[in-house]
């Protein structure tokens, strides 16, 4: 069984919650304030956190922030019912990997849940299987899949785990003409509700850390009417 941790501080949120998960063999625990839920995540193996933004002591990002800096990977999704703080969020996105607006519906939360965990679970399986291939070098470009870092002309790149994931598409497409839901669904794993405005979000964070002036890109050129190119020379 994949254990969850969910936090919320309403208890009606925690309850439905956490129903509907233990009816999809999880196995659930929960907390309902931020404090509680870091000592929680801190001291048990998790496959999944599901953290509310607003809490009690310490905010959902806060928690993500802190568990990263302590060196856990645990997947994790943020609750949030601001929803016109998309560009907030992503900006001080601190190892989040996505969020899900309220209300939303259990179903679509468990199934994006699963959708992150077989994506991790394939990842895993593919490192044991190809150790050639952890290695992807595109141009001045070199991921490395074990460590999830960036080096770009031989200079370590601080990335955000979603901001790795689209510059894994982008070099694996390079040289490519790729439209926004086109990456909404190989990154994101959905449609996030019609909206590509989480997109732009993301490559505009993204080109300030890889190009040398992010007004004016020379690796992720905007195409417009059809998405995205990332140029960059094989």
């Amino acid at each position: 069984m994949k254990k969850i941790l969910i936090v919320d501080d309403e208890p009606s949120i925690l309850t439905l919650l956490q129903y509907n998960f233990e009816k999809n063999n999880f196995l659930v625990t929960t907390a309902t304030n931020g404090l509680d839920a870091f000592q929680l995540a801190s001291k048990q193996d998790f496959d999944f956190l599901l953290l509310d933004l607003m809490l009690p002591e310490i905010n959902g990002m806060e928690i993500i922030k802190k568990l990263r800096e302590k060196g856990i990977t645990t997947p994790a999704f943020i609750l949030t019912a601001k929803e016109d703080e998309v560009e907030k969020i992503v900006g001080i996105e601190s190892g989040a990997d996505d969020y899900i607006f309220k209300p939303f519906s259990s179903r679509e939360v468990i199934a994006r849940v699963n959708a992150v965990l077989r994506r991790a679970n394939f990842s895993e399986v593919k490192e044991k299987e190809l150790d050639e291939e952890l290695i992807l070098e595109v141009g001045a470009f070199k991921l490395n899949l074990t460590t999830n870092q960036l080096l770009l002309n031989a200079q370590l790149i601080e990335l955000t785990k979603k901001e790795f994931e689209l510059l894994y598409y982008f070099m694996k497409h390079v040289n490519h003409t790729v439209s926004r839901e086109k990456l909404l669904d190989r990154v994101w794993s959905f449609d996030f509700d019609g909206t590509t405005r989480i997109v732009d979000v993301h490559v505009s964070h993204l080109r300030e850390k890889i190009e040398d002036d992010p007004k004016q890109p020379k690796y992720i050129i905007t195409k417009h009417g059809f998405g995205y190119k990332f140029k960059c020379q094989e």
